[in-house]
């Protein structure tokens, strides 16, 4: 018998795991030595939010509001919940849905990060979710400057059941995915799926290549990219914060997928990324398999990231 996998919840709690290890031992740690905050305390609580990630804004505000309570010294557990209520609270507004379904037709989705974020794979992750619903999807692959990229999307095309359109290596992407958008439009595609170049050696290039790609889209249909995701990868760290800060202010980012956050001790780096950011984080994952990317919950994540089950469940 095939051993039943566990589900998203837990497979979130566990891919955080190294976060939340490091982060809820030395945090206890501080109120079992400290019944009562001191600055000193409170600097040194900062200092462990800082090294997973949280920024110095953030680790000041959460360390704020653990010190205005009171905890037994024992009481491990209602530290965790403080600390996830805390978390959870700095992520308020900072989630939305992913719905290509629900959205007028053909649904265009354009992908945007650096390469080697994870972009490819999410893009395929979502294909295959989406005709397992049963709907008609085409992958192009519009980085056309990396052989390799195409053909691993040639492969999730396949596995996922999905139609693939690409080009030889270096052909124009934005001829191409003008050529995908009016090809969708004919044949009654319900989502187009575009995959781009994420060569940061020449930033405004590479802008200036995606918003040529936004340009020729909307000569197809107006509105489109109806979603532009910007594919960010946890186990960067801070260099994640910078490249949201690039792509952000010049690609038109609708939404944020935060990648491998199994990978890393340090999963607090969402937290300042979702602030900083003017799109919302809508997808996070943490394995390889198709149903390792789900939708962001921020109390299902503020929960795991400290080792909690989850509210209501």
């Amino acid at each position: 018998m095939t051993e039943k996998k566990p589900g998203w919840f837990s497979r979130l709690t566990q891919g955080l795991s190294k976060t939340s290890q490091q982060l809820t031992e030395q945090v206890t740690s501080v109120f079992v030595a400290n019944k009562t905050l001191d600055a000193a305390a409170v600097e040194a609580l900062e200092d462990m939010l800082i090294e997973s990630d949280f920024g110095p804004h953030i680790a000041a505000s959460i360390a704020g509001k653990m010190a205005a309570k009171k905890f037994a010294s024992t009481d491990d557990h209602a530290v965790k919940e403080a600390l996830a209520e805390a978390i959870a609270e700095e992520l308020k507004g900072r989630e939305d849905s992913f719905d290509p379904l629900s959205g007028p037709k053909p649904y265009i989705v354009l992908f945007v990060g650096v390469n080697g974020s994870g972009k490819t794979t999410t893009l395929g992750k979502i294909a295959a979710s989406l005709t397992a619903k049963g709907a008609k999807v085409l992958i192009v692959a519009g980085d056309t400057f990396r052989a390799a990229a195409v053909e691993q999307l040639k492969v999730w095309a396949e596995r996922a059941k999905a139609d693939f359109m690409g080009r030889k290596t270096g052909a124009d992407a934005a001829g191409l995915a003008y050529d995908a958008t009016l090809r969708a439009k004919e044949e009654g595609y319900d989502v187009v799926l575009i995959d781009t170049a994420g060569r940061l050696q020449n930033k405004q290039q590479l802008m200036d290549e995606l918003l040529k790609i936004v340009r020729v889209i909307k000569k197809v249909d107006a509105d489109a990219p109806h979603e532009t995701l910007l594919v960010l990868d946890a186990t960067v760290g801070r260099n994640a914060l910078s490249q949201e800060q690039i792509f952000g202010r010049q690609a038109f980012v609708s939404g944020l997928v935060m990648t491998k956050l199994d990978g890393t001790a340090r999963g607090g780096i969402l937290v300042p990324i979702a602030k900083a950011s003017d799109a919302p984080i809508k997808l996070i994952g943490v394995g390889e398999d198709i149903d390792d990317l789900q939708p962001f919950r921020a109390n299902a994540f503020a929960r795991s990231m400290v080792g909690l089950e989850p509210l209501g469940e």
